[in-house]
Formats: C-alpha cells, sequence, structure tokens
C-alpha cells in the first residue's frame, strides 16, 4: 500500500512539474520570420551602443538572413534541429568605434558559421554557440 502511495506521489509530482514549463513549439523558419530583432545583450552585457542604429537581425523569405552589427551582413540561412546556420555570409568590413559591436560582428560570424542554438523565448531570440550567446528581442 505504501508503495503504491509513494508511487503515486511521485508520478503527480512528476506530472506536475511538465506544467511549471511553457511548452516550446517547433522552431520553423515562419515563426522566424515574423519580426524583425534587435540586439540587446552580448555574453549577458547589455548593448551600450551610442549609435542611433541598433544591431539588428532579421529573416526573410526562403531564410534569407540579413542584419548589421558594426557591418551589414547577409546570406542564405538553412534551420537544422533548432541550429542556424549561414554558411557563406556577406558582410562589409569597417572597423567600428564601439569595441563591444566589433566583438558582436566577429560572434554572428562565427556563430552562423558554426551554427548557433537559437530559440525563442516571448519576445526574445537568443542564439547560442560555444560559451557564447547573443540576446535579441523583438521591434
Amino acid at each position: 500500500m505504501n508503495k503504491k502511495l509513494i508511487l503515486g506521489s511521485l508520478l503527480a509530482a512528476v506530472a506536475l512539474s511538465g506544467c511549471s514549463y511553457p511548452h516550446q513549439e517547433k522552431l520553423t523558419p515562419e515563426r522566424l520570420q515574423q519580426h524583425p530583432y534587435e540586439l540587446v545583450s552580448i555574453d549577458g552585457a547589455p548593448i551600450a551602443s551610442q549609435s542611433s542604429r541598433r544591431p539588428t537581425l532579421e529573416f526573410s523569405e526562403k531564410m534569407h538572413v540579413s542584419g548589421a552589427m558594426c557591418n551589414r551582413f547577409m546570406g542564405q540561412g538553412q534551420l537544422d534541429n533548432d541550429r542556424l546556420f549561414v554558411r557563406q555570409m556577406a558582410s562589409t568590413r569597417m572597423l567600428c568605434a564601439d569595441s563591444q559591436l566589433n566583438v558582436g560582428d566577429r560572434l554572428i560570424a562565427e556563430m552562423l558559421q558554426n551554427g548557433a542554438k537559437v530559440s525563442l523565448h516571448g519576445k526574445q531570440l537568443i542564439l547560442r554557440e560555444g560559451e557564447h550567446e547573443l540576446v535579441y528581442r523583438t521591434k
């Protein structure tokens, strides 16, 4: 009798714990294309850009990816099991007065070449690759 009570309690706890997390829908190109995104942090550090032009990331039809950090970039994206790849990315090559955005330029290029894990949480788009994280929000 005690075993049944313990097992029942354990199963109920497991079932209820699953309810505490919102259901994460499968990420599709259509979900990414709904909004332009604005960068809010690089590796946890808030973007402190003095420029009126904020770093952006956008997805258009057929997963064409474009955006700007210090430099503008674009390329054909591919979404594969929640990883975003842009293997052949074109980019301008200017040095930016903002050192944080210079770091961001390098990171976004590396992340998209290597395949960044991409997730949507409410209005936030998060790209992760290795120890690095870029957090965007819908405009």
